[in-house]
């Protein structure tokens, strides 16, 4: 067999710019794969804060629906709204027992938003303790978060013949008491705020 008849190979040259094309190919596909992965790691972190959030507020929509009556409690405050902070009383009905009052908190603080809620009793001493303790600095009762990275909470108040009132804005003499509460949460890291007004005492 002659030179000629012989099976003609890959040259050095050929194969280095074959594993070159290769590698280019290879480092394209991993980078559009990793893109993917980091798309769909963000996708569901959204997924996961926008349920979180839903819950909050659904919580939120069960408590101020069942915000006590002022003349359940002696005429004693039943809402409190701070930046930050809202604190209620919320009426509590449990089967063959009599009715209750709980104070309930949501608080914000350090990017974490937490609810908080005192023992239900029927003893007005006991809620204006409990009241006093949740407008204080520090949560007297074990708090349950409800979502993290919270950039801030802001809150508004519905008063009638008044309008919108800004969350710790001292209310005028004669005023009416609030019927409904305006709660804007601001996430960091994304764009535009949740908001979600809730009527007070709805049922």
């Amino acid at each position: 067999m002659n030179a000629g008849s012989r099976a003609r190979g890959f040259t050095l040259i050929e194969l280095l710019v074959a594993i070159t094309i290769l590698a280019i190919v290879a480092v394209l596909g991993w980078r559009g794969l990793d893109t993917i992965i980091r798309a769909r790691e963000g996708l569901n972190r959204d997924l996961e804060q926008t349920r979180g959030l839903q819950l909050t507020f659904a919580q939120m929509q069960s408590d101020t629906d069942k915000i006590a009556p002022a003349e359940a409690v002696g005429n004693r405050p039943v809402l409190d709204a701070v930046p930050g902070r809202l604190t209620l009383v919320r009426m509590v009905y449990a089967e063959n027992q009599p009715s209750r009052v709980q104070v309930v908190t949501y608080r914000l603080r350090d990017g974490v938003l937490s609810r908080s809620e005192s023992l239900p009793t029927r003893d007005l001493s006991v809620l204006q303790t409990a009241w006093g303790a949740a407008l204080g600095a520090a949560d007297t009762e074990a708090a349950v978060v409800l979502q993290r990275d919270v950039q801030q909470m802001a809150l508004r108040l519905w008063v009638p013949k008044v309008g919108w009132r800004q969350a710790g804005m001292a209310a005028a003499e004669g005023t009416a008491a609030p019927t409904g509460v305006e709660v804007v949460l601001q996430m960091r890291e994304r764009a535009g705020a949740m908001r979600k007004v809730f009527l007070l005492g709805s049922v």
